[in-house]
C-alpha cells in the first residue's frame, strides 16, 4: 500500500446505492489505499439494504483500515494524515448542503474540511431525491468551487422520482483519476 495514493472513501446515507458503491470500491482498492469514513448516521443505521455493522465490516475488509466514524477521528485526515483525494459516495443532498455552506457536523464533513486545507480534490458522487429541486442550488455552488469535482450523474428514475439524481458509480475511478489531474470529467450530466 506504500506506493498507492491515499483515497478517502466517505459514505453518507442513500443506503440503496451501497451495493453499487461497494462493487466500484473493490476496483478502487486495487489502485488506491482506501481510507474509509462514514457519517455517524451511516455508521449506526440498519436498513433493508443491510446493517451498519455489515457495512462497517465490509469497508474494513476492503480497505484494511478502521472506519472513521466521528468528527474527532476525521480531523487528522487534513495536515496530520493527508489524503491525495476524498471521494464522498454516496453524497446525500443533506451532506451536499452542508459542504456548500461550510457546515461541519459529521465525520464526513469534517474529513472534507480537513482535506480541503491541503487544497486537494473532493469528489462528489451525488445521490439525492431533490437534486432538481432543493439541492440544485447547492450542486451549482459546488460545481463552481475550486477543488470540488462531480462524478457524472443522471436522473435515476424520471417517471417515479422526477427530481432525483444519482451518480454513475461505474465512473468513480475515472472521475477520481481526472480530479487528481485537476479536471472535471465530462459530460457531468449523463443520458
Amino acid at each position: 500500500m506504500e506506493n498507492k495514493k491515499r483515497l478517502g472513501l466517505a459514505l453518507c446515507g442513500s443506503y440503496c446505492t451501497y451495493e453499487k458503491l461497494f462493487q466500484a470500491a473493490e476496483k478502487l482498492a486495487e489502485t488506491y489505499d482506501l481510507i474509509p469514513i462514514m457519517s455517524e448516521n451511516a455508521a449506526e443505521t440498519d436498513t433493508r439494504f443491510g446493517t451498519a455493522t455489515e457495512h462497517i465490516k465490509r469497508l474494513m475488509l476492503l480497505s484494511g483500515h478502521k472506519v472513521v466514524t466521528t468528527i474527532a477521528e476525521a480531523e487528522p485526515l487534513g495536515p496530520a494524515q493527508p489524503m491525495d483525494a476524498l471521494l464522498i459516495a454516496p453524497c446525500t443532498g443533506n451532506t451536499l448542503a452542508k459542504l456548500s455552506h461550510g457546515i461541519t457536523d459529521t465525520a464526513v464533513t469534517m474529513a472534507a474540511k480537513a482535506h480541503l486545507r491541503n487544497g486537494r480534490p473532493v469528489i462528489i458522487a451525488l445521490s439525492t431525491n431533490d437534486g432538481l429541486s432543493g439541492s440544485a442550488e447547492n450542486i451549482a455552488r459546488l460545481l463552481n468551487r475550486k477543488h470540488f469535482y462531480f462524478v457524472p450523474f443522471r436522473q435515476d428514475d424520471p417517471a417515479k422520482k422526477p427530481r432525483s439524481l444519482q451518480a454513475d458509480f461505474s465512473l468513480l475511478e475515472e472521475t477520481v483519476r481526472a480530479a487528481l489531474q485537476g479536471r472535471q470529467l465530462q459530460p457531468i450530466l449523463k443520458e
